[in-house]
């Protein structure tokens, strides 16, 4: 696909552009309106897709909530049926919200032995509704600081459950990999915080981080790329535990396998061993 329609796409996703100008652009990319609606669902979240991990009989799955300033967060947790105590990991939605994909996610980390939380991180405004779009203008109204805590707040809630060892880590992807590297700065209590493609903290506040860190960037991401040389300077400074992967070739969101267009399996099953092997070392 060409790369343009890509970054269009991007930017669409990233920054006030509406879906009425984003269409038009992309018309003007593909040449036409029919063939810009034939190529949207190559681009959009195709949730169908997001059942490589049915509710299996060896997983539990439920619907639970955290109190937080303001109300009540929601997740959707998912852990092995197996009883026993296991660490815990928080999975953290793109900038759509907590859906099938992310839900997903938790199972997965469910299958690899841990309870895995995903937080819906609109919950105070009503949830995450069904409409993309308007999922993404209520991203716009969160409060950058109290989301972190509402998000910080799963850790207590996570470590105050009987099947939990106490061991909490996280998982993020695109803002929700921004969302990682900011509970890494702020969450003391984290021990491990893994970020895809996600936008970096301020570096002032790296000596704060208590977490090991671990970074995956997708190579044509040029948007988020702009800030990993300088954390990874930042973490290296500190003293940090890390460690750090680029991707040649793919693009942003290369791990969400309901978008045809930017999942790439390699890259994704790579990234997905590693993130697995690094929970496996800080949280056992």
């Amino acid at each position: 696909m060409d790369q343009r329609i890509i970054h269009l796409y991007d930017e669409y996703t990233h920054k006030p552009l509406s879906r009425t100008v984003f269409l038009k652009r992309l018309a003007v990319l593909t040449g036409s309106t029919a063939a810009a609606l034939a190529i949207l669902p190559q681009l959009e979240g195709n949730y169908a897709v997001a059942q490589t991990r049915p509710e299996e009989d060896d997983l539990l799955t439920e619907r639970v909530s955290y109190a937080v300033a303001g109300g009540q967060m929601q997740g959707y947790l998912a852990r092995p049926a197996k009883k026993g105590k296991r660490a815990a990991v928080i999975v953290i939605h793109e900038n759509r919200g907590l859906n099938a994909h992310i839900e997903d996610v938790a199972r997965r980390v469910a299958k690899a032995g841990y309870i895995g939380l995903a937080v819906d991180g609109l919950s105070l405004l009503g949830g995450t509704p069904a409409n993309e779009d308007e999922a993404r203008g209520l991203f716009a109204k969160l409060d950058a600081q109290q989301n972190v805590l509402n998000f910080a707040g799963a850790v207590p809630y996570l470590q105050g459950r009987k099947d939990c060892t106490g061991q909490v880590g996280c998982v993020g992807f695109c803002w929700g990999g921004a969302m990682a590297n900011s509970l890494a700065v702020s969450v003391p209590a984290l021990k491990a915080a893994v970020a895809f493609y996600g936008r970096q903290p301020e570096l002032t506040a790296v000596p704060a981080i208590q977490a090991a860190v671990q970074l995956h960037y997708a190579g044509l991401d040029e948007r988020i790329n702009a800030g990993a040389k300088a954390y990874e300077e930042a973490l290296k400074a500190a003293g940090k535990a890390y460690e750090q992967y680029m991707y040649e070739g793919v693009n942003h969101a290369f791990h969400n396998d309901t978008s045809a267009a930017r999942y790439n399996e390699a890259a994704a099953k790579l990234a997905w061993s590693r993130t697995l092997a690094f929970f496996e070392k800080y949280l056992g």
